[in-house]
């Protein structure tokens, strides 16, 4: 059977033949990409509409005009967090060296399942995430695997911590007297409960420990908590700190959490998933103490890295576990010192997310990322002072990181009408003043929240925020009468 209906372009020449087609090809896809960022930005972050382009798949090809002129529809109707008003998630303008390391993976096509098909990326993944664990103060034997996201990481990490707490590697839990308990805060993510469900421990295996008035998990309540599951015959095996909560940025006391799950023999895993880029502050890492004592700790570099999507990791204390009590080999694999990393990870074929990771640290270097790290936390003081200022605004708590979680308590309105205000006060930064804050569930009301990671997101952009949640609150109370 014939090729003829495959376009002579789909490929790009291994002999090298195809480079102008190939150039010709990004230019175009780079225009058009020129042209939604300087159609965006006197514009929304969120789009204007979201429409259908997916119409059924073609009997024939079409050429690349065609195909473009529907990513551009597609590019239009999504959603463009490179936005300085786009301060509503945890997502950011990604380096461009990651864009770019993005491309040349793919280009590669190299499968990190095993050193034979990824020989320089894979040792590359090895030997920086050995540095990241070192740089979180795990020690010398640390390291681990990419994942694609902080919910594979927890899912490994607790994966281990359960696999080497009760020897149910081949076996499974059938055996087991006691039902498996782990520990975390009552508002840690979600994906502790994904994991418990996977791992055939039920979600509800995750006990949660009440949080103060910083969203921060208490130590005292953590103790009491296990305690309670030693008594009711139930089998504690892990604690689980977090280093960034999802809604407003803090962190756990790790040191004092830390402590406990060494006293009662517990595995200890730190979510550092948003937290962890503090490692790159020395004015601010202070905030990690006690992040050294984890056996494992989450993170993702696709956050305060500015990495594009995906970018995660979870690291080891003692990488030794990984091969007693995680792995398992790969036979149609050749023999060779070096493991093979997707047998020791949750996932066996695997992007090359380290080279974007990688490119962007050499670009970047480590006082850059110090220096990003640090103009978050004073654009997130500026932020905080423009919500002090203001007394129809009150903050969730103190700020740890660069997230405010805040809300309007307009006191010319009813308790209960305050939730809906401030879904309408988002409503109106998004269409009027060019903003997206999120608006999440919290202590059972509607709170805004803001994530000053963006680094184009400057005290102007900022002042013209909170002119125009002035000019909402004016609005709502001259109608009120």
């Amino acid at each position: 059977m014939g090729l003829g209906n495959v376009p002579r372009d789909a490929f790009f020449n291994p002999d090298g033949s195809g480079a102008d087609s190939l150039r010709d090809v990004v230019d175009k896809v780079l225009e058009s990409l020129m042209v939604v960022v300087r159609e965006r930005a006197g514009q929304s972050p969120l789009p204007r509409s979201v429409e259908s382009h997916y119409e059924a798949f073609p009997q024939e090809g079409h050429g690349y005009d065609d195909v473009f002129a529907r990513l551009s529809g597609v590019l239009q109707d999504s959603l463009y967090p490179a936005h300085p008003g786009y301060i509503g998630h945890m997502d950011s303008i990604p380096t461009l060296m990651s864009v770019i390391g993005d491309f040349v993976a793919a280009f590669l096509n190299n499968n990190l399942l095993s050193q034979e098909m990824s020989p320089a990326l894979s040792m590359m993944e090895t030997d920086v995430l050995r540095q990241f664990g070192q740089k979180f103060g795990l020690g010398e034997n640390s390291g681990g695997v990419m994942t694609s996201g902080g919910t594979l990481a927890n899912l490994q990490a607790l994966a281990l911590a359960r696999n080497r707490a009760f020897s149910v590697r081949d076996e499974g839990l059938a055996r087991l007297g006691k039902r498996p308990v782990l520990f975390a805060s009552e508002v840690a993510h979600t994906s502790l409960q994904k994991a418990a469900m996977l791992l055939g421990l039920g979600s509800s295996a995750v006990v949660p420990v009440r949080a103060d008035a910083n969203s921060r998990m208490r130590p005292d309540d953590l103790e009491e908590k296990i305690r309670n599951a030693k008594a009711c015959g139930e089998a504690p095996f892990a604690v689980v700190a977090t280093a960034g909560t999802t809604v407003t940025g803090n962190i756990d006391p790790l040191r004092e959490i830390g402590a406990l799950a060494k006293q009662y023999g517990l595995w200890f895993h730190v979510d550092a998933a948003y937290g962890g880029g503090l490692i790159f502050s020395p004015t601010q890492r202070f905030r990690l103490q006690g992040i050294e004592q984890a056996d494992s700790v989450t993170f993702n570099p696709q956050k305060w890295m500015y990495i594009a999507k995906t970018c995660a990791m979870v690291l080891f204390k003692d990488t030794d576990l990984l091969l007693s009590d995680f792995r398992v080999a790969a036979p149609y694999m050749s023999d060779s010192d070096f493991v093979n990393l997707g047998e020791i990870s949750v996932q066996g074929t695997r992007h090359a997310d380290i080279l974007k990771l990688w490119l962007s640290l050499c670009h970047i270097g480590l006082v850059g990322y110090q220096q990003l790290v640090d103009h978050s936390y004073a654009t997130t003081a500026f932020f905080v002072d423009q919500i002090r200022a203001r007394s129809y605004l009150v903050l969730a708590g103190e700020p740890e990181t660069n997230l405010c979680c805040f809300r309007g308590e307009p006191s010319f309105l009813p308790q209960d009408a305050w939730d809906e205000w401030n879904v309408e006060l988002q409503r109106h930064l998004s269409q009027r003043g060019q903003t997206f804050l999120s608006c999440p569930g919290y202590r059972g009301g509607r709170w805004l929240r803001a994530v000053l990671l963006n680094p184009f997101t400057t005290t102007e952009v900022i002042d013209g925020v909170f002119r125009a949640m002035d000019e909402f609150y004016q609005a709502s109370a001259a109608a009120r009468g």
